[in-house]
């Protein structure tokens, strides 16, 4: 850059900030460096200090300095030690036990049965003693694979006696004296002070002990009441066990066993009450299935937890329903099996009232008088939907004349299903009890439309199964339809919901059934416009009753038309009527 040109820039050129102000700046800053400066003097000579009268103190170890050696991480095995051993002990348990086996069933050289006996009792001998010492060296692990083993050679020592000795013996018997010999020689073993640590013994002895009645029964050749019952003796056994015991591997398998036998024994009483033949054989099943409801019931009682609790007294209360109810199948009618059931279900509210009863057996009760009841309204359904649906037939034979009763009304196509004179009897029942027995806040409202619908289904069906003549069953539906429609005038809206779904239901109900004549066809659909157009003045359900006062006055104009044989145009035309009376109706 030329000279000349940098001598006028720098006279023209303005100081930002003016160089008064830009000193005066720097004088501030040189003040706070000079105070900072001596602040950081101050704090030297007072570390320098401290550091010195530290050096002529003793060293002290430092609370965050740690004393151990600083920690290495090992790499991870791919396998625990422990687990692999797990693994080899009883891989070679189930070896020497095959191999003993081997050595019992087959022969071994010229030694007979007899000798092999000898020899694998002094061997079992030998094994048993043998936890005794390795539970003394703290070799848990392989005491108990050793005691398994010696549990497994006992077994066979069993067998060898049989073929030795006993050979001429029933084998089912001595299979049942062996078993309960095996359970309380095994308890005996497990509850010695020596070898109580173990934890395979007791387990093995209970799991022996649940073959004795049931083999005895078996050998004895009884009935299949008695090989029942000892099935549920067994598992009633069992759930005593579960009572007494603590938790452990001993009262899971008392559990297991619990359930199982009394599994086996419920089918097998459930079966016998189903093929009775008489109420004899009837009484006996319902005594065994009764035997079962009371096992449940005393493990309910001591049983730990409540949803344990809860499902056993729950399937208590189903085994006296059908110990009771397959009692009075053999001396009622088929019609009334379902209403004398459903009776001892209801009963069972009764259980629900006692105090003394805990809280889950109370439920448990409760939930099964509320499975019978179900169970029973399903029994009504082919009932109500043969009434419901099978006036639908009509639809294709339109005023062919009038039928015998209301029974024949709703079977045009559609078979009447057996043993339905007891449904309006079931029905009623069930509704009664969710009236009357429901009282908690929670529930009742739901309830009390749960009744209303029941009750509505009694009436809809009562007239077929009554057969009461044609004319009075269109006027029980018409009715019905009424109180529905007024019912709609609640303010509650759940049950207004639910009386103007059943008015709507029944009218179409009723105008199928009202298309088997003529003048039955003309008066319905009258009275049906005129109910559904009055109820539409009521603003809650005008939406729903307007329309449908609409859809019966159309039906109503061209069954008018028909019936006074008019031309289709002509008939259009008195159609057409009834949207144009609607909208000038409509802004009033």
């Amino acid at each position: 850059m030329p000279c000349r040109v940098t001598r006028t820039t720098l006279r023209s050129m303005t100081h930002l900030p003016p160089p008064a102000e830009e000193l005066r700046l720097l004088d501030t800053e040189l003040r706070q460096l000079d105070a900072r400066r001596a602040q950081l003097l101050t704090r030297r000579a007072w570390l320098v200090a401290a550091l010195q009268q530290t050096r002529q103190q003793p060293p002290q170890p430092r609370p965050w300095a740690s004393s151990q050696p600083p920690i290495t991480v090992s790499p991870r095995p791919e396998t625990a030690a422990p687990s692999v051993q797990n693994v080899l002990l009883v891989l070679g348990g189930v070896l020497l036990t095959l191999a003993a086996a081997v050595f019992t069933l087959v022969s071994w050289g010229q030694m007979g049965i007899a000798g092999r006996a000898l020899v694998l009792g002094a061997v079992t001998l030998a094994t048993l003693a043998a936890p005794v010492a390795l539970l003394k060296r703290g070799l848990r692990s392989t005491a108990e694979s050793v005691a398994g083993l010696g549990l497994a050679l006992t077994v066979l020592d069993a067998y060898a006696l049989h073929a030795a000795a006993l050979s001429a013996t029933d084998g089912t018997g001595y299979a049942a004296a062996a078993s309960a010999v095996l359970a309380a020689t095994w308890s005996a073993y497990g509850l010695l002070p020596v070898t109580s640590g173990l934890r395979l013994t007791l387990p093995s002895a209970l799991a022996a002990a649940q073959f004795p009645l049931l083999l005895w029964a078996l050998a004895a050749d009884a009935s299949p009441y008695t090989i029942t019952a000892a099935l549920l003796v067994t598992a009633g056994l069992d759930a005593v066990a579960v009572a007494r015991l603590a938790a452990g591997s001993v009262r899971i398998t008392a559990v297991v066993g619990a359930y199982g036998m009394g599994g086996w024994g419920v089918l097998g009483a459930g079966w016998l009450s189903l093929t009775a033949g008489g109420p004899g054989e009837a009484s006996r099943a319902g005594a065994l299935l009764l035997l079962a409801a009371v096992i449940a019931l005393g493990a309910a009682w001591r049983g730990p937890g409540v949803g344990h609790a809860l499902g056993l007294a729950l399937t208590a209360g189903l085994l006296v329903v059908a110990a009771l109810g397959g009692v009075a199948r053999t001396g009622l009618p088929s019609e009334w099996v379902v209403p004398a059931h459903l009776a001892v279900g209801v009963a069972l509210l009764a259980a629900v009232r006692a105090g003394r009863l805990p809280e889950a057996m109370r439920t448990g009760f409760a939930w099964a008088s509320g499975a019978v009841q179900a169970l029973a309204v399903l029994w009504t359904l082919p009932v109500v939907a043969v009434v419901l649906l099978g006036p639908a037939g009509w639809l294709g034979r339109v005023w062919s004349g009038a039928p015998a009763n209301a029974r024949a009304a709703v079977l045009v196509e559609a078979p009447w299903p057996p043993d339905a004179v007891a449904a309006p009897l079931v029905l009623v029942g069930v509704a009664a009890v969710l009236a009357l027995a429901v009282r908690a806040q929670v529930w009742r409202p739901r309830a009390r439309l749960g009744a209303l619908g029941l009750l509505w289904a009694t009436a809809l069906i009562l007239p077929a199964v009554l057969e009461i003549p044609y004319a009075a069953g269109l006027l029980v539906l018409g009715v019905m339809t009424a109180a529905a429609l007024f019912a709609c005038r609640v303010t509650v809206s759940a049950a207004q919901v639910t009386a103007l779904v059943l008015a709507l239901v029944t009218a179409v109900g009723l105008t199928l059934v009202s298309l088997a004549s003529q003048s039955a066809t003309l008066v319905v659909l009258s009275g049906l416009t005129v109910l559904f157009a009055a109820a539409s003045w009521r603003v809650g359900v005008a939406p729903f009753t307007a329309p449908a006062a609409l859809v019966y006055a159309a039906a109503l104009a061209s069954a008018s038309g028909a019936a006074a044989d008019w031309p289709a145009a002509r008939t259009a035309l008195l159609v057409l009527l009834v949207p144009a009376a609607a909208a000038l109706l409509a802004p009033r």
